[in-house]
């Protein structure tokens, strides 16, 4: 085989031609050789008695193809997991991976907020960084440093830094316990210090501050200063004041957009240079035409939700256009609140986001996989859609209608039958039971936790002979996932969390025919199950996940098992 760097080709890019003479690959830089030869090993594997004459030139189409995973939702990954996910971005060419956190890192003088979560170590750090660096993967650091703080502020020592101490009012009617620091200098400069602790077991410069979803700002310490400024120019002043206190140090900084996204003026006092607004949006864009509640239109409207955002991410990238700010666009795996997934969304969201980031100039692509509500789904379920956002943030064009379950049964659980990959696609579409459709979830997940949200969100009424046709389709998937036979590192993992996921899905289908007063078991046989999905989850999660985050993830299916017994 003839190598050499080719300065003319792209970044990352490469070319390989195959003839008589053997095999020349020419590649841009590192990460071009390291493409070239995982696609030489793919074609050896596919033509082993001799090759053919080929040439390929390839690259990608935007330089970051990102991953983050929601490490906060109580599920913290085992070492092993964490490797096998690397793995599989290193295959399909994400090249940044990011660890969502609110407060799962071992900082060292806040053992109280992290002491039972088994959190992320700066051992873990250093080991992980040094993977990932060898497969290519920048490991960025990620900490919220505004939203998304409620695991710090139920504590005593950390209540006094909220927003509203005593709790704060949700849109929807709810009284909710505090989760939003209040927007003063002391909280800046007490979340700088969190995050000089924690970058500096990084080897990359950029940090993610994430400062999403304030919902209860102007609710309590900073009323005065809301009624007085606005909302936005307090929430951008406290962004200011973490983005250049990190510039000081010589980082460059990412936050989520959707405040801004709601105040479009402020997008153009932020700094401009080392700066990374991160347009997120999780919903196809049909969605605007769903027959959603007009409560759930309300309640997504006072998230800043209006019709236009549900439209697609056009609608959340215009103010970082507008005012020419860098910004990524990020999609999600849709597989949280789900149990199962919801693939023709994600699919559908992945491909707008992509679209929408090479229209409107978007520096790369992260895609997101949260864990709401206790983080229910097993990690294989992301699997599928994160295999595609890979493909199409490196090509769109070219694999935009890839089969990617035929790829994922090849190349990521090496089934020789060929049966994981098209079982879990299919019972990716199963989400939306016939006459109940809520947004950002199932109705089978809510139907176990959180059942309230699904009596507010619903659309329609479920009908016996929908849930019949429901219940025949999981059986029969469940049927092929046990005749499949992957000869993966996961062995009969991937299988085991699969059937729990399904079993867990028609407990929920269960639950939304007994809510609707149709045909379903007696509530003795209802406990009784319900018992086996506790069983089976909490094996399932010893087998991916550590064990810090289980018993609150476990105790949100605790209301449903108590209905029983009244």
């Amino acid at each position: 085989m003839r190598e050499a760097a080719d300065a003319t080709l792209p970044a990352e890019g490469f070319a390989i031609e195959t003839g008589p003479d053997g095999v020349a690959l020419r590649y841009r830089d590192a990460a071009g050789k390291r493409y070239a030869e995982a696609t030489l090993a793919q074609l050896r594997d596919q033509w082993q008695a001799g090759w053919p004459g080929i040439a390929i030139r390839d690259w990608p189409d935007f330089p970051v193809r990102g991953y983050m995973l929601d490490v906060s939702r109580d599920r913290v990954p085992t070492r092993e997991t964490l490797e096998r996910i690397v793995g599989l971005l290193a295959l399909f060419r994400i090249n940044h991976l990011q660890l969502y956190t609110e407060h799962t890192f071992a900082y060292r003088a806040h053992r109280t907020v992290w002491e039972n979560a088994s959190p992320i170590t700066p051992e873990d750090v250093v080991w992980l960084d040094a993977l990932c660096t060898e497969n290519g993967i920048e490991l960025v650091p990620n900490q919220n440093v505004f939203g998304h703080m409620g695991r710090w502020l139920q504590h005593d020592a950390y209540r006094a830094r909220a927003e509203a101490p005593e709790g704060w009012r949700a849109p929807w009617g709810s009284q909710l316990p505090p989760g939003v620091l209040a927007p003063s200098r002391d909280n800046a400069d007490f979340c700088l210090g969190l995050l000089e602790e924690l970058v500096a077991h990084f080897q990359s410069r950029r940090v993610n501050v994430n400062c999403d979803e304030t919902f209860e700002l102007g609710q309590g310490q900073s009323r005065a200063a809301v009624k007085a400024r606005g909302a936005g120019a307090v929430y951008s002043e406290y962004l200011g004041w973490i983005i250049e206190g990190l510039h000081a140090r010589d980082h460059e900084v990412l936050f989520w957009g959707d405040v801004v996204r709601q105040h479009p003026l402020q997008v153009a006092g932020l700094p401009r240079k080392d700066t990374i607004g991160l347009a997120w949006h999780y919903e196809a864009p049909a969605s605007v035409d769903e027959p959603l509640s007009d409560e759930a239109r309300s309640v997504m409207a006072s998230f800043g939700m209006d019709e236009a955002a549900l439209r697609g991410f056009s609608g959340h990238v215009a103010p970082f256009v507008e005012h020419d700010f860098p910004f990524w666009v990020c999609p999600g795996t849709s597989s949280w609140n789900t149990l199962i997934g919801r693939l023709p969304n994600a699919y559908a969201n992945l491909r707008d986001a992509v679209a929408t980031g090479l229209a409107s100039g978007a520096g790369g692509v992260l895609i997101t996989d949260w864990g709401d509500n206790g983080h229910m789904a097993p990690p294989s379920i992301s699997w599928l859609p994160l295999a595609y956002g890979g493909a199409i943030a490196w090509g769109f064009e070219a694999n935009r209608d890839l089969e990617i379950e035929a790829c994922v049964s090849e190349f990521v659980f090496e089934d020789s039958q060929g049966l994981l990959g098209p079982a879990i696609a299919e019972l990716g579409t199963l989400h939306s039971l016939p006459g109940v459709r809520v947004p950002n979830g199932s109705a089978l997940q809510f139907a176990l936790i959180r059942e309230e949200m699904l009596s507010r969100f619903q659309s329609g009424e479920a009908d016996a002979a929908g849930l019949g046709e429901l219940h025949e389709r999981l059986g029969d998937i469940a049927a092929r996932i046990e005749r499949s036979a992957p000869a993966c590192s996961d062995g009969g993992l991937v299988q085991r969390e699969l059937l729990q996921a399904i079993a867990m899905a028609r407990h929920g289908a269960f639950r939304v025919a007994r809510s609707a007063d149709l045909p379903c078991p007696t509530d003795a046989e209802l406990a009784g199950g319900l018992l086996a999905c506790i069983g089976g989850q909490q094996r399932c999660w010893l087998e991916r996940s550590r064990p810090g985050g289980l018993a609150d993830s476990l105790d949100r299916l605790r209301p449903a098992l108590a209905g029983y017994a009244g």
